[in-house]
């Protein structure tokens, strides 16, 4: 996938950046960013990479390390982006749910309540790590009714169980929400300002 021809003007690469992540919304952010990419998902074990790890940012950050780490070895020469993103509330760490009950069960305990999204950034090349970034954002869920959340779990479907913390934030998910502290971006899974930063400073976007 490749953001266009206008992106010839800022990327200084030899060939475009390896996105290792399956997420459209992610691939979404990169092309608007005018970032030219291929898309090459990364099939690592997340339980047994993140095995040992409870602090919710320092999983996220080993996990896109991770990501991008294998996907690196497997494309010689290139430079691989690696994201992930985890959400801890009062100190406990959540994940993805298995299916809708546990999903409705996920949104009961955030309702009410803030929690902190962590979003994870890794640039590899080869063997080496040249760049680890890390943006939050706090998010301030609302006290829906019960009535409201079976019919936004009707509404949204399935597609929220690929969503730690059981929303799309991107469509139905904002009508959860009083508040968040944090752009769009980081909430989505990928901090782009943080990215653009790297990638200059490693010679790869103009400055």
């Amino acid at each position: 996938m490749s953001a266009g021809g206008e992106s010839v003007a800022f990327w200084r690469g030899d060939a475009p950046l390896v996105l290792a992540s399956a997420s459209p919304v992610r691939a979404a952010l990169l092309a608007r960013s005018l970032i030219p990419f291929e898309v090459r998902p990364s099939a690592i074990d997340e339980r047994a990479a993140s095995i040992g790890i409870g602090d919710g940012a320092r999983m996220a950050q080993a996990l896109a390390l991770a990501k991008a780490a294998a996907v690196a070895r497997l494309h010689p020469g290139r430079l691989v982006l690696g994201c992930d993103q985890t959400l801890t509330c009062d100190g406990e760490l959540m994940h993805k749910p298995a299916d809708m009950a546990e999903a409705r069960r996920q949104l009961v305990q955030l309702r009410g309540r803030t929690h902190r999204l962590h979003s994870a950034l890794a640039l590899c090349r080869d063997g080496a790590t040249l760049w680890t970034g890390l943006a939050e954002a706090s998010m301030a869920m609302r006290r829906f009714s019960d009535a409201f959340l079976d019919a936004y779990l009707h509404a949204a479907g399935p597609d929220v169980l690929g969503s730690v913390g059981v929303y799309r934030y991107e469509s139905l998910g904002a009508h959860l929400f009083d508040s968040v502290s944090g752009d769009d971006a980081t909430i989505l899974g990928l901090p782009v300002l943080p990215l653009l930063a790297g990638l200059r400073q490693h010679g790869y976007l103009a400055g």
